[in-house]
């Protein structure tokens, strides 16, 4: 078995394909249920041609858009290897949680280029539109009828520790090399996800260090790197990473930028599938076994299994809630919702 991820080469290799248009980009993919890399995909992006150019090209390119807000940042000793997660007894978070100017983070990631052991910074999840005004005029994915979330993400060598994200996933990698270690949804019970509540940005994220598992205290991490897959990028590749797939990801420069396109498929009104999970936890979850394989079957019954004519038998116009979900039933439904939590 490989030690660590360090022999990235003896993991499975993503799928990649090359002379993909952004035009052509949703057909090439299809419906794709794993990870795709699209290469050179945004490599005529002018903010790419400026990463090529030089570290500090691509932040005055950037800077040329900014307004001036601050943008929340996390800060991480050295010693942290760049990987943003818990204190050794986890209890809290291992780094700082900040907000300062853009130009003021790139300053420090300049000079933290010339020092030995500089602490590792971390900007994550930044709106485009918000931050950078006018910048997608000339940096765009032709994904306009999808209403994505276009997001920044920029750093030095950092390590976003395994997570998933529940929309689907366009990332662009723009300055720097990104490392993409991924994981089917399957793999769940392998992971060794942490807990739900103290999460370093939202997301739920494997406790395993992949530099140094501990295979004693996590032995199933050793049957999900069986199914996982490495995806490296360089400057103007994009990769595709499906809903619901874990990755960790991990910059391997002293600067490094990615943007990336967030969508669901999902209708607009309808609400995030983790708050089902929350309720689930707080409702079901600590119930007997008898009730919970009863309400189990009562979810796949009226939500996990295939719906269509499943209601036949009941009325049409009297179904309520189990035909399919419009915005005014989705409006009563979570007024309905509402009111109950609130009781």
């Amino acid at each position: 078995m490989l030690d660590p991820l360090k022999e990235t080469t003896s993991l499975r290799k993503t799928l990649s394909i090359e002379n993909v248009k952004p035009e052509n980009m949703l057909a090439a993919l299809g419906n794709a249920g794993q990870p795709i890399i699209l290469k050179g995909l945004v490599s005529h992006w002018p903010v790419v041609q400026k990463a090529l150019e030089s570290d500090q090209a691509i932040c005055d390119y950037l800077l040329s858009f900014y307004q001036g807000q601050s943008v929340l940042f996390y800060e991480a000793t050295s010693e942290s290897g760049g990987r943003f997660a818990y204190t050794n007894d986890g209890k809290s978070l291992d780094f700082k949680t900040q907000r300062a100017p853009l130009n003021y983070i790139f300053d420090h990631l300049l000079s933290a280029k010339q020092q030995v052991d500089p602490n590792i910074v971390y900007v994550g999840s930044t709106t485009v539109d918000r931050y950078l005004p006018g910048m997608r005029e000339h940096n765009d994915l032709p994904l306009q009828d999808l209403n994505p979330l276009v997001s920044i993400w920029l750093g030095n060598r950092t390590k976003a520790a395994t997570h998933f994200d529940s929309p689907n996933n366009i990332a662009c990698c723009i300055a720097g090399r990104r490392v993409f270690t991924l994981f089917p949804p399957d793999q769940l019970e392998n992971l060794y996800i942490g807990p739900l509540h103290l999460t370093p940005s939202g997301q739920a994220i494997s406790l395993v260090d992949f530099d140094n598992p501990d295979f004693e205290k996590f032995p199933r991490f050793r049957h999900a790197l069986e199914h996982a897959q490495v995806a490296e990028l360089e400057p103007g590749d994009a990769l595709f990473v499906p809903s619901m797939w874990w990755h960790q990801v991990e910059s391997k420069q002293d600067l490094n930028v990615l943007i990336n396109y967030w969508w669901r498929n999902d209708k607009p009104f309808m609400d995030s599938p983790l708050n089902a999970l929350f309720h689930a936890i707080l409702s079901i979850r600590d119930l007997s076994q008898k009730e919970k394989d009863a309400w189990k079957g009562l979810f796949d019954y009226y939500i996990f299994s295939e719906q269509a004519e499943k209601y036949n038998h009941i009325a049409e116009g009297t179904r309520g809630f189990l035909d399919p979900l419009d915005e005014v039933s989705a409006r009563k439904l979570r007024a309905i919702i509402n009111n109950n939590l609130n009781k």
